[in-house]
């Protein structure tokens, strides 16, 4: 199971981005996938999930600003973010489980100026 995050960089506060999470050594289209991020001196938070039929949850720091979604054919998630804050600086991971293991890609940095 291999999970490559792109996407991350440096926007300024109240600005967007869009991170990709690209799946591969796993059936896509039958995993839950989430988005977790994890900041300096934090512990690693839950973002939000969708599940394979496409439904979505969001933790409350995020909920209305950022949009999960998924593409089964191109084996692809993706976290639309708007309207970013300062707090929303960190290291955002996707992860999915499989076999009850759990795997995580490497991690894209999201870095917002104010």
């Amino acid at each position: 199971v291999q999970l490559q995050a792109s996407g991350g960089g440096l926007v300024q506060a109240g600005g967007s981005l869009r991170l990709s999470c690209h799946a591969s050594g796993i059936n896509f289209r039958l995993h839950d996938m989430d988005w977790y991020r994890q900041a300096p001196g934090k512990e690693r938070e839950l973002v939000a999930s969708i599940t394979s039929e496409g439904s979505a949850n969001y933790g409350a720091p995020v909920t209305g600003r950022f949009t999960i979604s998924r593409d089964n054919v191109r084996r692809l998630m993706y976290l639309q973010m708007n309207g970013l804050k300062p707090e929303d600086q960190a290291l955002y991971y996707c992860h999915t489980m499989w076999r009850n293991r759990h795997f995580w890609g490497q991690g894209t940095q999201v870095t917002v100026s104010s």
